[in-house]
């Protein structure tokens, strides 16, 4: 919530834990994320981040929930390693440092199958930016150091802002690949459109006269389903595909990774037999990022 919140109008106080590592672990026999398929993962209740964070490392891995055999929720994060060894579960994830100690203990049953980024450890604190100045100097000290009289432990700690933008992106952002799709990036695209494949861009028809890559075709991927690499695409609108020449190659393309439209069409597309489909993870932004060539507006 706090990483999401730094993205609109809020700026960070500071934390009052130190940052944590996430690990999911599997059973020595599970060779890797991706063969997470149709095993057992326990995890504490769905709201916890080590939830968030299992969702996030299994994205990654281009799995979702849906492919495992089953998801357990329970209260205790550290139960899952004691699952491990009943064998009434195949994978959790835990802290870095109970990893540590309970593999010493227990060594060759589980390994390391994944492992986070630093994340923000404890209760996270931000305030809006467009507070008075004086009400969010107020608000900040109080964190900072009155707090403790509430029995809330002083928000002292005060992490890179990145390790909040990469919480926020392992929950939010499309994998790094797609199975079946060729990923490319916008110099590949550019290089490709001058080839002659075409970048199709995904997005609304506002954005799209607003501002687009050059040369790019419009066909809206209409978006209800999750934003899952389970989504079921009969919940969504693509009707476009249609209109788009089979013969060409096709470049699908929206507002970067977080934008999950270009990728859903891209996989549409491939499942429904068009031969060349590739996709410009990275979008707008990244074109953008590049100086390559725009038009609209």
């Amino acid at each position: 919530m706090a990483a999401s919140a730094l993205q609109r109008g809020y700026e960070l106080v500071g934390c009052n834990q130190k940052s944590d590592h996430f690990v999911l672990v599997g059973l020595s026999q599970i060779a890797s994320v991706a063969d997470m398929k149709g095993k057992r993962l326990y995890l504490p209740q769905q709201d916890s981040v080590y939830t968030y964070m299992a969702r996030g490392m299994l994205n990654e891995a281009g799995l979702s929930f849906k492919d495992l055999k089953a998801v357990r929720h329970e209260k205790y994060p550290q139960a899952g390693l004691s699952a491990l060894t009943l064998g009434t579960a195949d994978a959790t994830v835990v802290r870095a440092e109970e990893w540590a100690k309970w593999s010493a203990t227990f060594p060759g049953v589980a390994k390391e199958l994944a492992s986070s980024r630093p994340v923000p450890g404890g209760f996270s604190a931000v305030v809006r930016k467009d507070l008075p100045t004086e009400v969010r100097g107020k608000l900040m000290q109080w964190l900072s150091t009155a707090s403790a009289d509430t029995g809330l432990a002083p928000v002292a700690m005060r992490p890179a802002v990145h390790e909040y933008q990469k919480v926020a992106e392992l929950g939010l952002f499309t994998p790094n690949a797609l199975p079946g799709v060729k990923r490319v990036s916008a110099k590949d695209a550019l290089q490709l459109q001058t080839q002659g494949a075409l970048v199709i861009d995904t997005r609304t028809e506002k954005e799209y006269r607003t501002k687009r890559i050059r040369g790019a075709v419009w066909a809206a991927y209409g978006e209800k389903s999750l934003k899952d690499v389970a989504f079921n695409p009969e919940q969504d609108d693509f009707k476009a595909l249609e209109t788009l020449d089979r013969s060409k190659p096709l470049i699908f393309s929206c507002n970067g990774a977080e934008c999950w439209k270009s990728y859903k069409a891209a996989k549409v597309a491939a499942d429904k037999g068009f031969a060349n489909v590739y996709w410009l993870r990275g979008g707008l932004p990244e074109w953008d990022a590049e100086g390559l060539p725009t038009e609209g507006g």
